[in-house]
């Protein structure tokens, strides 16, 4: 093998597009440590439950009535993150005309009427029941504990919306 010919050989790859593999490389390794310490790795998105709800109106003679909303399926959610939020509400409610209707401190409750408190999991099978005119518009939403996110679950109208 002649040495002369090693030295003169020109068969390598470009001192340019060694830079800039070097420069790439650098860049994706100072990306990958800086959102470690920056704690953007550790974030986890939070998610909203998935969830459906039944409405089922029975009115009255006096244009009210009573709107059983009951959690047919899906992930359960705590009583303190879930709302009624909308219009028709009556005075028997705990609010009235256009306005939110908690649902934790005992509203939900099971089919034989036990309550449950804020902090409970509301699952298949429980419900809430609220007065509500026969013009009602009614949206059961999900706003989570930090309030940094919310979904509207399910939603209703009255006969006479």
């Amino acid at each position: 093998m002649d040495l002369k010919q090693l030295f003169n050989d020109d068969d390598a790859v470009s001192p340019v597009i060694g830079v800039i593999l070097m420069v790439a490389i650098t860049v994706i390794l100072a990306a990958v440590i800086a959102s470690f310490v920056l704690g953007l790795g550790d974030q986890t998105q939070s998610t909203t439950p998935q969830a459906s709800f039944s409405f089922d109106y029975n009115e009255n003679e006096t244009d009210r009535g009573q709107l059983t909303i009951t959690h047919d399926g899906g992930d359960t959610i705590t009583a303190s993150e879930l709302y009624l939020r909308g219009s028709g509400f009556t005075s028997s409610s705990d609010v009235v005309g256009d306005a939110d209707f908690k649902t934790s401190g005992g509203a939900w409750g099971n089919s034989s009427g036990a309550a449950y408190g804020s902090n409970s999991d509301i699952s298949a099978g429980q419900s809430v029941i609220a007065s509500l005119n026969d013009d009602y518009e009614v949206r059961v939403v999900y706003e989570s504990a930090e309030g940094d996110s919310s979904a509207t679950l399910g939603q209703d109208s009255g006969p006479e919306a």
